[in-house]
């Protein structure tokens, strides 16, 4: 019941929102493409979309994969919806799927900080706490948490000369670094846009995103 109160919230917050490329870390056209790469081959795609009315933005996610490790296959596909209000973190609404595991997460901004429920009833995590989806850099330097199953993640975050993978000159904009729970780098350009990824995952393959 939570689930679908907090659905309609978000949604009531949302309603009528337009296309808008004011919000710096948005591209001008509300959109972000990128292909998925694991070890130099393609094996799906991430795709962002970014609308706003007034102080209120939403951000939209879908993303879907496909390889395999070893001999077993994994099909994996994930979507969101995030609420921002003043470049503050308000809610999400996340559903994932690996091959049969499904994993489902909602988020809420309270009086006492943001309830985060993976399922097994919410829990407050700090106020200042923020999902990691990557495309907002301006939270990377503060808490965050995982939007696919809801933990709040144990890393340092650290801002690094923006080397783009495989070029051999420094480009302008921005590159940052996770470390810890997870091993990541994203890359931003001058106007603050995501425009790339680079990770290990747990099998030690490298996931790339090429913004296309």
């Amino acid at each position: 019941m939570s689930h679908i109160l907090h659905r309609r919230r978000l949604l009531a917050l949302a309603g009528g929102l337009i296309a808008c490329p004011a919000w710096a870390a948005a591209p001008p056209n509300g959109r972000l493409n990128f292909d998925v790469f694991r070890g130099g081959e393609r094996i799906g795609e991430h795709e962002m979309s970014f609308a706003r009315s007034g102080e209120v933005t939403s951000v939209s996610c879908q993303a879907a994969m496909k390889f395999k490790i070893g001999p077993l296959g994994v099909e994996y596909s994930h979507e969101a919806r995030e609420l921002w209000k003043d470049g503050v973190f308000q809610g999400l609404e996340t559903s994932s799927r690996t091959n049969s595991k499904r994993e489902s997460v909602s988020a809420e901004r309270t009086s006492g900080g943001v309830a985060i429920d993976a399922g097994s009833g919410p829990k407050t995590a700090p106020a200042q706490i923020s999902p990691l989806s990557h495309w907002n850099s301006a939270v990377l330097d503060g808490p965050l948490f995982n939007p696919q199953n809801g933990k709040i993640l144990k890393v340092t975050v650290s801002r690094t000369a923006p080397l783009l993978p495989g070029q051999g000159a420094t480009p302008t904009g921005a590159r940052w670094s996770l470390r810890g729970a997870a091993e990541i780098d994203d890359w931003y350009d001058a106007s603050g846009v995501w425009t790339a990824l680079r990770g290990r995952l747990p099998d030690r393959s490298i996931m790339e995103y090429r913004r296309v």
